[in-house]
């Protein structure tokens, strides 16, 4: 079991960097979730207080119900391969990062059971450690996992061993967590090389990439999120969207966008994993175990 400080420190590096791009150096970035404090013991950041001060978002909360918001709900897409994923004109696929987060993605999921439509969720391999009961609810509620590392790392930074040993111990810890072997991934900060591609690929792992960037992970308003999100929907007509169900705001904003989505004629595509082509070493090796021969 982490150690609490251990805990607050992959919190603050997750919800401050985003996974969209390189770590971003922008203040407003460093002002979300968890603030690590030098010498003290770390504090909450206003991540949570952003909602507090907009009590008009409230209402995003509570979503309509899921026989009304049914048809959101698009086609199944069964792929084994990135080039599978071939999305129709207003389809979309809903992805989430970096969880799972007790209370964050609880909403998140109670929100997606409203709209009767399904995600995504790539998952750090430590938070599914921490908090396997809620990555396990994540599995219950129909939705498909993915892995993201460990402790999410820049793999293009870490070496080619290194990283596909960080990729393992991700996706067997979220095995562990969920009972369900992890068929899709993604890199954080989408940092990768082509070498790192073709050796995930080349395992049977289908690498999720990213066509609208909510931008979540700075401090925005919920309306503000929802608002650019959904001028990126419009100009692309389709595509996976990133979130993270680490953030409140996420949260907050999500029915806005979700009812936006189904008043444009969007459809949420649910995207499944055909299974059997991932090598049980991968998703299987002990934390801290795993060697390379195993990828």
């Amino acid at each position: 079991m982490l150690s609490r400080l251990a805990l607050v420190c992959v919190l603050s590096s997750l919800a401050m960097a985003g996974c969209a791009s390189k770590p971003p150096s922008n203040l407003e970035a460093t002002k979300t979730a968890y603030v690590p404090v030098a010498g003290k013991k770390s504090i909450l950041g206003r991540d949570r207080g952003s909602e507090a001060e907009n009590p008009a978002f409230d209402q995003f909360g509570k979503a309509p119900g899921s026989k009304r918001d049914g048809s959101l709900a698009g086609r199944t897409l069964v792929v084994s391969s990135l080039s599978e994923i071939r999305l129709r004109d207003k389809e979309v696929i809903l992805t989430f990062d970096d969880g799972p987060m007790p209370g964050k993605t609880d909403r998140v999921l109670n929100i997606l059971s409203q709209y009767g439509v399904k995600a995504t969720f790539l998952m750090v391999g430590q938070m599914a450690k921490s908090y396997p009961a809620v990555a396990a609810r994540v599995v219950s509620h129909g939705h498909s996992i993915g892995g993201h590392t460990y402790n999410h790392a820049n793999l293009a930074k870490a070496g080619n061993s290194r990283a596909l040993d960080d990729i393992a111990t991700g996706n067997a810890a979220v095995t562990r967590a969920t009972g369900t072997p992890v068929g899709f991934f993604r890199f954080p900060y989408l940092a990768d090389t082509g070498a790192l591609r073709n050796s995930v690929a080349a395992r049977g792992m289908v690498i999720l990439d990213v066509d609208i960037d909510t931008k979540d992970y700075f401090k925005s308003s919920p309306a503000t999120i929802a608002a650019r999100t959904m001028a990126q929907v419009r100009a692309r007509r389709k595509g996976t969207i990133l979130m993270h169900d680490i953030h409140h705001r996420t949260a907050a904003m999500l029915p806005s966008l979700l009812s936006q989505l189904k008043a444009g004629g969007y459809k949420v595509v649910d995207l499944k994993y055909r299974g059997s082509r991932v090598p049980q070493a991968l998703v299987s090796a002990e934390t801290g175990q795993t060697r390379t021969h195993h990828m």
